[in-house]
C-alpha cells in the first residue's frame, strides 16, 4: 500500500530554497547525502480537479491557519508575498521562494479530511 507521497519542487537555487524550508520553516528533514535534504511535510491532502486537455498539471499549496499573519512573519524574515485575496474556499498567497519560484500558501475555508480526526 502507499504510505506516502514524495513532493518535488523544482528551483533555480535548490540551495537557497532548502535553506528556506529548513531555517524558516523550520521543517525537520532528512540529509540524503551530499546536502539533499528531503523534508517531512505537515499533513496534507489532495484534491483532483477536472482539465481541459490530455494531461493535467499538479500544484502545490501549503495551508496554514492565518495567512495575514502568515505573511506579516514571511515579509519580518525578508521573503515576499503576494496581498491576501479571499476566494471562496479560501485566502490565498503567493511566497517567492529564494529561487525565484513560486509556492502558493492558502488559510482554507473548505472542509477538511484533517479536520476529522
Amino acid at each position: 500500500m502507499i504510505k506516502g507521497a514524495h513532493v518535488i519542487i523544482y528551483s533555480k537555487d535548490a540551495e537557497a530554497d532548502r535553506k528556506f524550508f529548513r531555517d524558516t520553516l523550520k521543517y525537520p528533514y532528512a540529509d540524503a547525502g551530499h546536502g539533499w535534504l528531503i523534508f517531512a511535510l505537515p499533513p496534507a491532502e489532495v484534491a483532483v480537479h477536472p482539465t481541459e486537455g490530455e494531461e493535467g498539471s499538479h500544484e502545490l499549496y501549503l495551508m496554514c491557519d492565518d495567512v495575514e499573519a502568515f505573511v506579516t512573519q514571511m515579509k519580518a524574515e525578508g521573503f515576499e508575498c503576494t496581498k491576501p485575496e479571499s476566494q471562496g474556499w479560501g485566502v490565498l498567497t503567493s511566497l517567492t521562494l529564494p529561487g525565484g519560484g513560486k509556492l502558493g500558501v492558502y488559510q482554507p475555508r473548505h472542509a477538511s479530511p484533517l479536520d476529522a480526526k
